[in-house]
């Protein structure tokens, strides 16, 4: 690692395999088109976080992908490690934090609303914050930034649901906490279904 390389990004991503992601999507829409919406939304990750001035790390669910839309020179190849989605972000934030990193930040790959300035955004916060949150419509996190490892934060949560936002936060009640705006990440049709960028791949729904 650089000296001056302080900032690391940590992206989360399921593996692109038929049958295996956006599974709720794909509830609605068939398994092919839950797919290809998710690489739209992989290709979408890689053109926002691409530019961003900061080491990144693409950390895959299942198995590491060579020849990808992640290219080697710009993003380290990882594998999740864990039994369930806390253990691997916990461990994700050890192994930075080990490595020397001073600000760390994680993301997801299924966030259409995300933009390089809300990440810039999120790095700059944590230069006068311990934490910074990304608020989920649906309850969750899409972002979630630290200054140091808070491992507690990814203890005994009920992943996926409503109430993860809230409990994370009653961990963080004697830290100083930034939340960034509220987004939308895509885990339903009803996510999608009004934005126009998805409609390409309705055409049979709507």
């Amino acid at each position: 690692m650089e000296q001056d390389d302080e900032n690391l990004l940590l992206i989360f991503t399921r593996n692109p395999e038929l049958g295996k992601c956006k599974t709720r999507l794909a509830a609605a829409v068939g398994d092919e088109t839950a797919l290809a919406i998710y690489i739209f939304l992989l290709k979408h990750t890689v053109a926002v976080t691409q530019p961003l001035e900061v080491t990144k790390e693409v950390h895959y669910s299942s198995s590491i992908m060579e020849d990808d839309l992640w290219h080697p020179k710009i993003y380290h190849k990882k594998l999740q490690l864990g039994s369930n989605l806390g253990e691997r972000m916990a461990n994700a934030f050890a192994a930075g934090f080990n490595a020397g990193y001073k600000r760390i930040v994680i993301i997801g790959s299924d966030l259409y609303d995300l933009s390089t300035e809300d990440l810039k955004n999120a790095f700059s916060k944590l230069e006068s914050n311990e934490i910074v949150i990304g608020p989920a419509k649906d309850g969750g996190y899409y972002l979630l930034g630290m200054t140091q490892n808070e491992p507690a934060i990814f203890k005994n949560k009920n992943w996926g649901t409503a109430t993860v936002l809230k409990d994370t936060l009653a961990h963080l009640n004697n830290k100083s906490v930034y939340l960034l705006s509220t987004k939308n990440d895509v885990d339903v049709l009803e996510d999608i279904i009004n934005v126009p960028a998805f409609h390409p791949f309705l055409k049979n729904i709507i």
